[in-house]
């Protein structure tokens, strides 16, 4: 009998259509990469220096459990700043990543059998979270016209007795979409009538180029059922410091901290130092990137829309594009693997964001504009054949 006997839960686990392109693209010469949701821009130097500084000053010992307090202040003041959020340094958690902080919250607060009501097209890391805490995903579709978005009916219709969560992201991941005020207003009224705890996706929040951002907890009656997810993997490049925090209410935050113990036991010291010193100092650094990100999306969509059986909606949010490839004969599927063997691009399914994926692909924004152009240039004479 082998000693190595996993679970039953993960017996027949398998890595997402994401992973597969991501392998079979790490093999390919000469690729235009247009799947990797991560920055190009480096960490800035003044950053790296902030938190080799404070290692060199003896930072290096165990950080709070909940994080450091100037750090929580610096999140404070950035979100009243930028968005109008008040928010008490109390009410914020240090986390590895934006991901922990969606587990833990998950990990608090579902019983088995609960339901969570996701937004589709999403980050599907959600649906494993929510699944391996016992809940259960109940994924609800979003349409084009309603800018990739469910409407606060869809929302409705999805809530059972048994519904304890709902999850939604603005600027989406995958598909740039961005709330409005309207919308946003929606999903709290559904929230709040049938007395739904909301965790609120905003890692992209810096990244608008259409409408405002609105963050959910800033609505009346929002912020004591409200969980909050930044970071800053894209706002700030600091994608491999592992640094991202969640808002919440301190019943769950008190919770979430506990569990967190003997998961992490903080967040490294030298990110936080790095973090702290990135919110004080790089406002300007981060408008001048939201600035490139929208040149960026605008002339790819441009370039889009001019192509055979492809249609892209107007950017609003994040880096990223959604474009409707159904007009190509291919699905979602098919339309990746054939990009990536005929023209060296490689995008992702539709379909791994969720089923109402279906029919588009995500293209990542995330090259400088010569390589944009190689990659558009690729698309078009593949799809021109």
């Amino acid at each position: 009998m082998p000693a190595v006997k996993i679970a039953d839960r993960f017996s027949s686990l398998q890595p997402s259509s994401m992973i597969k392109i991501f392998q079979a693209a790490a093999a390919v010469e000469d690729l235009s990469n247009l799947s990797i949701g991560e920055p190009d821009f480096h960490t800035e130097p003044g950053i790296v220096n902030a938190a080799a500084k404070a290692a060199l000053e003896g930072c290096t010992h165990y950080p709070p459990l909940q994080g450091f307090e100037d750090l929580r202040k610096e999140i404070c003041a950035y979100w009243k700043r930028h968005h109008g959020l008040e928010t008490e340094p109390e009410s914020i958690l240090l986390t590895v990543g934006g991901l922990q902080a969606a587990h833990l919250c998950f990990q608090a607060m579902l019983n088995p059998g609960d339901e969570v009501v996701i937004a589709e097209p999403c980050f599907t890391a959600y649906f494993q979270q929510v699944e391996n805490n016992g809940g259960v995903v109940v994924p609800v579709p979003s349409r084009e016209e309603n800018g990739f978005f469910p409407t606060a009916e869809d929302f409705e219709k999805a809530v059972t007795p048994r519904t304890k969560i709902l999850v939604i992201n603005s600027p989406c991941n995958p598909t740039g979409g961005v709330l409005t005020r309207e919308q946003a207003g929606g999903i709290a009224d559904v929230a709040k009538r049938h007395d739904l705890f909301v965790l609120s996706d905003e890692i992209y929040e810096a990244f608008i180029y259409a409408g405002k951002h609105v963050p959910l907890a800033s609505l009346p009656g929002m912020k004591e059922r409200t969980m909050t997810v930044s970071g800053f993997s894209k706002s700030h490049c600091m994608t491999g410091w592992r640094i991202g925090y969640a808002m919440a209410p301190a019943e769950l935050l008190k919770v979430m901290i506990t569990l967190s113990v003997s998961q992490t036991y903080g967040v490294n010291t030298l990110a936080q130092k790095g973090a702290a010193f990135a919110l004080a100092t790089q406002d300007e650094k981060v408008k001048a990137r939201t600035v490139e990100y929208e040149k960026r999306v605008r002339y790819c969509a441009g370039r889009l829309n001019t192509m055979p059986g492809v249609t892209c909606p107007e950017p609003r949010g994040a880096f990223y594009l959604f474009p409707d490839i159904s007009g190509t004969g291919r699905n979602d599927e098919e339309f990746a693997w054939w990009l990536l063997e005929k023209a060296k691009v490689a995008v992702i399914p539709g379909t791994a964001f969720g089923a109402s994926g279906a029919g588009h692909v995500r293209i990542a924004c995330t090259l400088g504009m010569d390589d944009l152009k190689k990659a558009m240039d690729r698309m078009e004479e593949a799809l021109s054949r």
